[in-house]
């Protein structure tokens, strides 16, 4: 059977597991798989970029982000800010006025904050970012994962259930299984990344 929805990744999971009682639990596994995916995944269909206007020191972050890539003033010519601790954020805020044009930022909790806080100009932010994998659910029954690795998917899943079925003897088969399929995931997307940065140079011409 093909794995193409949430629906049919459930039904997969519980004819490898061999079992027809786990209809309960199944979606636990798959939420815990995602919630993996999410710590140790980084792929370029992961990145998102959002805008807002800076007109405070602090902003909160996308309701779907893990990690910043770039943070960027869209002033002319664009400023690309850059990212300090927390620590040196308190000391760079003491050497700039009450505000003035943001040249730094960081984080604080779930908010972003910039130094300087922005003065009276109108500042426009964009973020980007590797987001969270959008979940699966029977509202949302596919993603960009399922549709191009639902092999990660369902090996993710089943080394979620060893624990609760208590069986150590199939988990590190599964877990060597997942592992290579998540290596294998991000060594395409980096020959992708590299394909893409080869044919830009190629599309250069001299004189």
């Amino acid at each position: 059977m093909a794995i193409t929805s949430y629906s049919t990744l459930q039904t997969a999971v519980g004819d490898w597991l061999n079992r027809s009682d786990l209809s309960a639990v199944i979606p636990d596994f798959i939420t815990l798989a995602e919630a993996q995916f999410n710590r140790t995944l980084r792929h370029r269909k992961m990145v998102e970029r959002a805008t807002a206007t800076l007109d405070t020191e602090y902003s909160a972050m996308p309701a779907d982000w893990l990690e910043s890539i770039r943070y960027q003033i869209n002033s002319n010519p664009i400023t690309v800010m850059s990212f300090v601790s927390p620590d040196q954020a308190a000391l760079l805020k003491s050497d700039f006025g009450a505000s003035g044009f943001p040249v730094y930022y960081t984080q604080i909790g779930q908010q972003f904050q910039v130094i300087p806080a922005p003065d009276s100009n109108s500042y426009t932010g964009e973020l980007t970012y590797y987001a969270k994998i959008p979940a699966l659910s029977a509202g949302n029954t596919s993603n960009w994962l399922l549709v191009d690795s639902p092999d990660i998917y369902l090996y993710g899943a089943l080394l979620q259930s060893a624990p609760y079925l208590q069986d150590d003897q199939r988990l590190s088969v599964w877990a060597a299984i997942y592992q290579r399929l998540v290596d294998d995931l991000k060594v395409s997307d980096e020959r992708s990344r590299m394909a893409t940065s080869s044919l830009r140079m190629r599309a250069r011409s001299f004189g």
